[in-house]
C-alpha cells in the first residue's frame, strides 16, 4: 500500500519521503505562490487561479492573499466562499466548505494529526482526518480547526477559538477548546 493510499484510508502514513505526495504538495504550493502574486484588485485572475488550486469552487470564491494549501485537490469550496488573509488549509484528510462560508484572517484548517507514539512521530508518521464545514458558517480571526471536526450550518466560531470537536448547527461557539455558548435565535 502506498503512503497516499494509507493517507486516504485514514491510516498512519509518512508524507515526508514519498515522492508522489511531495510532488503533489510542491505543485499546490507553486499554485498558491502564483495566486499570492496576483494583484489584489484582479479578482477575475484570482478566481481563475482558485479553480486550479481547489478541487471544486462554487460561484464567486474570494480569497485575500496570502493563501497556503497543501494539496488543493482535497479541498472543495461552495458558492460565495470568502477567506481573509493568511488562510492555511492543511488538507491531507480533505476539507469541505459549504456555501457562504466566511473566514476571518489568520485561520488554520489542519487535517494532519501526528502519531501519539514518540518513536512513530520521530519517523514522521501522521494521520489525516477530514474537516467538514456546513453552509453559512462564519469563522472569526485566528480560529484553528482540527481534523475530524464537522461544523453545522449557520454556526459562528468566535475569534481565537480552537475547534477540537463537532459543533452543531446554528450556534455561537468560542474558546480553547471551543464550546457552544448559545443557540442563535431566529432573526438575529
Amino acid at each position: 500500500m502506498t503512503e497516499k493510499e494509507k493517507c486516504d484510508a485514514g491510516m498512519l502514513y509518512n508524507p515526508n519521503h514519498d515522492p508522489e505526495l511531495l510532488a503533489e504538495i510542491d505543485a499546490c504550493n507553486d499554485l498558491c505562490f502564483e495566486f499570492n502574486k496576483i494583484k489584489p484588485s484582479d479578482r477575475a485572475a484570482q478566481g481563475e487561479m482558485l479553480k486550479k488550486i481547489f478541487a471544486k469552487t462554487g460561484k464567486e470564491p474570494t480569497v485575500n492573499a496570502p493563501l497556503r494549501v497543501d494539496y488543493g485537490y482535497k479541498t472543495t469550496v461552495g458558492d460565495y466562499f470568502f477567506a481573509n488573509q493568511n488562510c492555511y488549509i492543511l488538507d491531507g484528510g480533505g476539507v469541505t466548505f459549504g456555501d457562504y462560508v466566511f473566514i476571518g484572517p489568520n485561520c488554520v484548517f489542519t487535517t494532519a494529526d501526528h502519531a501519539i507514539d514518540p518513536k512513530q512521530r520521530r519517523e514522521g508518521l501522521e494521520t489525516a482526518k477530514p474537516i467538514k464545514v456546513g453552509n453559512d458558517v462564519w469563522f472569526g480571526a485566528g480560529v484553528i480547526v482540527l481534523g475530524g471536526v464537522t461544523i453545522g450550518d449557520g454556526s459562528i466560531i468566535g475569534a481565537g477559538s480552537v475547534v477540537t470537536r463537532d459543533i452543531p448547527p446554528n450556534v455561537i461557539a468560542v474558546g480553547n477548546p471551543c464550546r457552544v455558548m448559545r443557540k442563535i435565535g431566529e432573526g438575529e
